[in-house]
């Protein structure tokens, strides 16, 4: 096999299941390789940023490597932002990019795409990735490619792998997996020994489940060990949809001061508060009402185990919830929690539409028709998304990056085979809503709900005396038949649940229902948070 064959088969097998890309003169003699060989299927979009999107949402929603494929330069580059996403909410993306031949530097030209150096993309990818290659020698590849890969399963972290493109069909010799990560048996015994310890001795213990349980495969052994413990559940803001499929006690959605006050208090009021998985962000914690001292908490992520003032290095989420299951015994514990009520029932009426209505009416379908796993942009779309009944969610909760959503819902799609909900902002969707046009090529064929105040209106509510933050009306619902799919635009509670109940029942091409909103009507979500960010930054606190 030659190295570029060696390269899909190694990333196949390190859980990888498709590769989302857009090809240049570059990468375009591995992409012939890619299309012919059929290891993996290969999807292409039309601009990159949709691209690391959608590879990033496919990682997130099967806990394995998403794969994005780009030409070097003006390709790699203009994916930076999505891969920094990534990065910041540890999502196993691999990017694969083409570059100049080993040779073509001697010309004494510079070459097309180039920035300041032929180096140049690779620093600025060591800035954004856990572990990078440059594929440059047939002998050392092998190892190479196996020791990135592991990188990125083991921190789940995005990695970038360059690909000469005079190096793409040399031969080249298998990729032999690296072996698993050794875990000091007795530092995990006396960790485990201590977090039970811990939570044993306090009165009002609380799990909070954040994105390596789902990063990391974990999600039905963290609801099993819950229920063994007898804690009640929590996800963070960005945890938002763990959990959503397995028997936990799950009580609601940390959000501080922006959140339910029965969540708020239970979690700020705990003195065995348990953070599993979490990202230590401001979207996570920094609207609690009452400041959580984290020197107080459990806290196991990014490989290792920090409870007070000490650290248990090495030591991977996985290891540490098998050994806990090991030591908890095999029985439940029985105690009772209450769980969160989402608003269900939309009155089919003339009223104008709000953010809460919509949520309203996607958890009235969901009820009839079952679960979809939702993409979602940032902005009011995702605060809405808090008032849907759990199920499984993607979304940049912490790095907060605009134009996620679409790209994302094609990612979800394409790995999943399920028919996603996408909810996106019209700002957003300006940026990156036109992937949609991809859907026809592969049948793919999203709901998708546009929140269009033609506003950037989340900006706004922190400063509304800025004119910028005003946008046209861009006619979104007559845009989707050009497409390839239907769009319908709705202002009523009666047209949007008509326009619902028709997009389920249509299959086979894009749905695209354009909202609009009245500027200035937010979700009770956003509101909430809005109003508890506006106290907490006020003079004198």
């Amino acid at each position: 096999m030659n190295l570029t064959e060696q390269l899909l088969t190694a990333l196949k097998r390190h859980g990888a299941r498709q590769i989302f890309g857009i090809p240049g003169d570059f990468a375009l003699p591995y992409f012939r390789i890619i299309e012919q060989s059929k290891i993996l299927p290969l999807y292409t979009l039309s601009h990159e940023p949709g691209v690391g999107f959608a590879a990033d949402a496919s990682a997130r929603i099967n806990a394995g490597l998403g794969v994005a494929a780009v030409t070097y330069g003006a390709g790699a580059l203009n994916m930076v932002n999505a891969v920094a996403a990534a990065f910041a909410e540890k999502s196993p993306l691999v990017v694969l990019s083409g570059g100049p031949g080993k040779n073509e530097s001697r010309s004494g030209l510079l070459l097309h795409h180039q920035a300041k150096t032929l180096d140049s993309q690779f620093h600025i990818y060591k800035e954004i990735t856990c572990d990078q290659c440059r594929l440059d020698d047939a002998e050392r590849a092998p190892a190479d490619i196996a020791r990135v890969l592991a990188s990125c399963l083991r921190h789940s972290e995005p990695v970038y792998i360059e690909i000469p493109r005079d190096m793409v069909a040399v031969p080249c010799a298998e990729v032999v997996p690296e072996a698993p990560q050794r875990v000091d048996p007795d530092a995990l015994a006396a960790c485990v020994d201590e977090i039970l310890q811990r939570l044993a001795s306090a009165t009002s213990a609380v799990l909070m489940a954040g994105v390596e349980v789902r990063r990391y495969g974990l999600e039905d052994k963290v609801a099993t060990l819950s229920r063994r413990l007898g804690l009640p559940v929590v996800t963070s803001f960005m945890g938002r949809g763990l959990l959503a499929e397995q028997n936990a006690p799950l009580v609601g959605t940390y959000m501080g001061v922006a959140g339910l006050p029965e969540v708020t208090h239970l979690v700020e009021n705990s003195d065995g508060l348990f953070l599993l998985g979490e990202i230590i962000c401001d979207t996570n914690f920094a609207v609690s009402e009452t400041k959580i001292d984290m020197r107080k908490t459990i806290q196991a992520l990014n490989g290792q185990v920090n409870i007070g003032y000490h650290t248990y290095a090495n030591l991977p989420l996985a290891a540490l919830v098998d050994q806990m299951l090991t030591r908890v015994g095999a029985q439940d514990k029985a105690f009772n929690i209450t769980p969160q009520v989402f608003p269900r029932g939309l009155q089919s009426d003339d009223t104008g539409v709000t953010p809460t209505d919509i949520a309203t009416a996607v958890n009235d379908v969901m009820a009839t028709h079952g679960k979809m796993p939702i993409a979602s942009d940032i902005g009011d779309c995702l605060f809405t998304a808090m008032d849907i009944a759990h199920t499984a969610l993607v979304a940049p909760g912490y790095y907060a990056t605009m134009g996620f959503g679409v790209p994302a819902g094609l990612g979800l799609q394409a790995a999943t085979g399920e028919r996603p909900l996408i909810l996106v902002g019209d700002g957003a969707f300006q940026m990156t809503g036109w992937e949609l046009g991809n859907c026809r090529r592969y049948g793919w064929d999203p709901i998708v709900i546009v929140f269009n105040n033609a506003s950037w209106e989340m900006l706004r509510t922190f400063q509304p005396e800025s004119g910028f933050n005003d946008l046209d009306h861009w006619g979104f619902a007559e845009m989707a038949s050009g497409l390839g799919g239907d769009g319908v635009r709705v202002a009523t509670r009666a047209e949007l649940k008509a326009a619902l109940d028709r997009a389920m029942a249509t299959r086979g091409k894009f749905q695209l229902i354009e909202v609009t909103l009245p500027r200035g009507v937010l979700s009770n979500t956003l509101a909430r948070y809005v109003a508890g960010v506006r106290r907490l930054n006020a003079p004198g606190k």
